[in-house]
């Protein structure tokens, strides 16, 4: 079991970082934007792509 003692410390990183990821899939679903996009973006990026998506204007959305 001693292998997995070095990830110990990383675990709450891991979990705050998936939450943070959920959190921008919804502010982007808000925005009428892909959720899913930002999801696997946010993943990658974290509380940059929160950033962004909270300086991103809200898309339009078409009448058809």
């Amino acid at each position: 079991m001693d292998t997995l003692n070095h990830l110990d410390g990383a675990m709450p990183w891991f979990a705050g970082w998936g939450t943070l990821a959920l959190i921008n899939a919804g502010l982007a679903q808000g925005k009428n934007r892909s959720g899913l996009l930002w999801f696997a973006l946010s993943l990658l990026l974290g509380p940059l792509a929160t950033l962004i998506i909270v300086l991103l204007p809200k898309v339009r959305q078409t009448l058809f």
